[in-house]
């Protein structure tokens, strides 16, 4: 999404930043452009939900493993693990899940849980993964929990992400308008992910310093 590769480019100017919108067409594009402009790792950045419910708005996820849904695993490279800290106690390195869909209950997400073991899920990573295995370089995610698995989205959540990775607030106020029950849900949802971004920027931050 656009938030996410501002905050990359802030941390990391000189960085090749690509944008999946959150679509299986908008990350192979995005990969490929990384590709053709000869980067030499690939890290997918980003906010996550939560499918363990342990795990709050704010945990870091740094996962040893990508879970596809046709039951592929990937594994991220050692060496990317070690520069993102992943041994440290406040990363989590449980397998993230990909999903193709929006996982917007919490019902969902504990089955997917209960039958994978995941720590979280998004929708990009696994397409970051592909394109990097097809490219032979090696990949590594950081993602922050900004949904935590007991939460479902309220109905403006779910329609408000644009293909191009932008946020539709046409589809959230119309959404708003024929449900304004919802309001309080959305409320939470923006302070949890707006804390979730500035974890982000932390982290990768003192990445970038030297100190994970």
């Amino acid at each position: 999404m656009e938030a996410e590769a501002a905050l990359v480019r802030a941390a990391l100017p000189a960085a090749r930043v690509g944008i999946s919108g959150a679509t299986a067409e908008g990350a192979r594009a995005a990969v490929d452009e990384l590709v053709r402009h000869g980067v030499d790792a690939i890290l997918s950045f980003g906010l996550a939900a939560g499918l363990d419910p342990d795990l709050r708005p704010g945990a870091v996820l740094v996962p040893r493993h990508v879970r596809l849904p046709d039951g592929r695993i990937l594994a991220a490279a050692p060496s990317l693990l070690a520069w993102l800290g992943d041994e440290r106690p406040d990363r989590v390195g449980t397998d993230l899940l990909h999903s193709d869909d929006i996982v917007a209950t919490a019902g969902r997400k504990g089955a997917l849980f209960r039958t994978t073991g995941c720590a979280g899920l998004d929708m990009e990573s696994g397409f970051v993964a592909e394109g990097a295995e097809r490219a032979g370089l090696p990949f590594a995610v950081l993602r922050v929990v900004c949904d935590p698995a007991g939460r479902t989205l309220p109905p403006a959540a779910v329609l408000a992400l644009r293909p191009d990775g932008g946020i539709g607030l046409g589809g959230i106020l119309l959404s708003v308008l024929r449900r304004p029950a919802q309001i309080p849900a959305l409320i939470a949802l923006g302070c949890d992910a707006a804390q979730a971004r500035k974890r982000a920027v932390r982290v990768l931050g003192d990445i970038v310093r030297g100190g994970s």
